[in-house]
């Protein structure tokens, strides 16, 4: 019995470093064409004549909200400030709001005076299908024939329409995505963090899947879509989290081309309470995961070509990834021990040691992101080191709260459409604490994460006294991570001592309970 457990560890592990392999040489190969992008030019457009009104496209340009009290006004200020000729387009707030948003919304508007200006406040009291449904219920009396979508946290430039807008002369493209920047880029190591990400998936993935001819995603804002586009596709749908990239792999399964377009991009609010960055992650990886369900079988048995079906399949399930890393992680420190107390399993993890290079394609990954020519901020070797393991360190550490996300994902289990709250931030002088939309409750996910700090702290003092000098960055890492994750969460909460104090009195109390310690009637009295 020792024997099976021993071997099915190793097998488990080497599973999951497979798995990890096929999605890191996906990367590697995304960098190859992001590389190569430099030297093409996929995104050729015509000029319009703005000057000739009736000739260019007319544009709704959607805004759904949902308590944005903080950032509503400068979304709304910087849309009504669109050079697109008055008579082409509209505006439409796609307003869900259960908070003072919808009287933010009600006052701004009543200051607006630009003549010809067509905008429209749509109030919706019962978030059927959220996002979604918000984004379906305009369409019902949008006049254009091309939609704008800005989520409220987003800041499009007065010639966005201009610059975009044209690249829809040929009659088969469905979605036109920009890229995004960052408002609050240096606000804290937290947003810094997310900036590199985004900026990798931005001018790395997207970039690469548009030079290859990849499906794309629609990044769920900062993008145009086509009308008959999304009504050819069955419209928008609230069955998953991510309506966006549903939509997306619909249309393009039509047969619509999408395009992505990086001298193109909107700045952006990045979230800096890290519960609200959480919020926003779970969303992502849970809602992925419901559109592989959704997608998967359909991708393989279409008439693609292999390449575009197996690049299609990682971009579906690459939050997948996150499972593995936990798993492996998790898995090194046992390992460990059974290699330096049982015979045998040397030359098992000598073998192990072929998906090593890993590290390295990941770091060209990452490269091509900070050398592309429309990054923003030029790195040193020395800043780019730093914030390469920082964010190798951070993504490890949310691992926890991402697979999650993917097990109930997996599971069918539905939740409603979480927002990402934002605060209006934007310089390192700008404060949360007194503002609303904050969490006062501890998340399972932060407990788990602590524990975690202290086994891989474990880890790496396991991985020194065996003398096991290749694993212990990786003890190291996770254990940064997971303290980043959970220091970060705990830090940003709001912290009303009486009012915590009740939520831990009454979690005890519910503990006590579900483990019969305690009755019903005894915990109310």
């Amino acid at each position: 019995m020792e024997d099976i457990l021993i071997i099915g560890t190793f097998i488990l592990y080497g599973f999951c470093l497979l798995i990890i392999s096929f999605y890191v040489i996906g990367q590697l190969t995304l960098a190859h064409f992001a590389y190569k992008s430099r030297y093409e030019n996929r995104n050729l457009k015509k000029d319009l004549d703005f000057q000739n009104h009736e000739s260019i496209p007319f544009v709704t340009v959607q805004l759904p909200l949902f308590n944005e009290r903080y950032v509503v006004e400068r979304l709304i200020d910087s849309v009504i400030q669109f050079d697109y000729p008055l008579s082409r387009f509209e505006i439409q707030i796609l307003d869900d709001s259960t908070d003072d948003t919808t009287e933010f919304i009600r006052r701004k508007l009543q200051h607006i005076s630009i003549p010809g200006l067509q905008i429209s406040h749509i109030h919706r009291t019962d978030r059927t299908g959220f996002k979604a449904g918000a984004l379906q219920e305009g369409l019902k009396v949008a006049k254009g024939d091309l939609i704008a979508i800005f989520d409220a946290d987003f800041v499009p430039s007065a010639d966005f329409l201009k610059n975009v807008v044209p690249h829809f002369t040929e009659n088969n493209v469905g979605m036109v995505q920009a890229r995004w920047e960052h408002l609050n880029r240096d606000y804290s190591l937290l947003t810094e963090l997310q900036a590199f990400g985004l900026d990798a998936h931005f001018l790395v993935e997207q970039t690469a899947r548009n030079t290859a001819g990849f499906y794309i995603n629609f990044n769920g804002t900062a993008g145009i879509w086509r009308r008959s586009c999304i009504d050819d596709a069955g419209g928008w749908d609230s069955d998953t989290l991510t309506e966006d990239l549903d939509l997306s792999y619909r249309a393009q399964m039509k047969g619509w081309k999408f395009k992505f377009v990086e001298d193109v991009y909107v700045p952006a609010e990045l979230p800096a309470d890290m519960n609200a960055y959480k919020a926003q992650q779970f969303r992502w990886s849970k809602g992925a995961i419901e559109t592989a369900k959704k997608h998967f079988l359909t991708v393989w048995n279409s008439t693609l070509p292999f390449y575009l079906k197996w690049q299609s399949s990682l971009h579906l399930t690459a939050c997948i990834t996150y499972l593995c890393i936990l798993l492996s992680g998790i898995l090194t420190v046992p390992l460990m021990f059974i290699k330096n107390n049982y015979d045998g399993f040397d030359a098992v993890f000598i073998l192990l040691s072929v998906f090593s290079p890993g590290i390295i394609f990941t770091l060209i990954f990452f490269s091509a992101s900070v050398t592309n020519p429309f990054a923003h901020r030029n790195f040193t070797i020395s800043q780019f080191s730093r914030l390469f393991f920082s964010y190798m360190a951070f993504s490890m550490g949310m691992a926890v709260h991402n697979t999650f996300a993917i097990i109930q994902g997996f599971m069918g289990k539905k939740s409603s459409f979480v927002r990402t709250p934002k605060f209006g931030l934007q310089q390192a002088g700008d404060s949360m604490n007194k503002k609303t939309y904050r969490p006062n409750k501890i998340a399972w996910s932060t407990i788990v994460e602590l524990v975690l700090v202290v086994y891989f702290t474990f880890g790496a003092a396991v991985a020194l006294d065996y003398e096991e000098l290749s694993l212990l960055p990786f003890q190291i890492l996770f254990a940064s991570g997971f303290l980043m994750a959970s220091f970060f969460s705990l830090r940003d909460m709001k912290w009303d001592m009486p009012e915590t104090l009740q939520v831990l009195k009454n979690s005890i109390l519910k503990s006590l309970v579900n483990s019969g310690i305690l009755s019903e009637t005894q915990r109310k009295s």
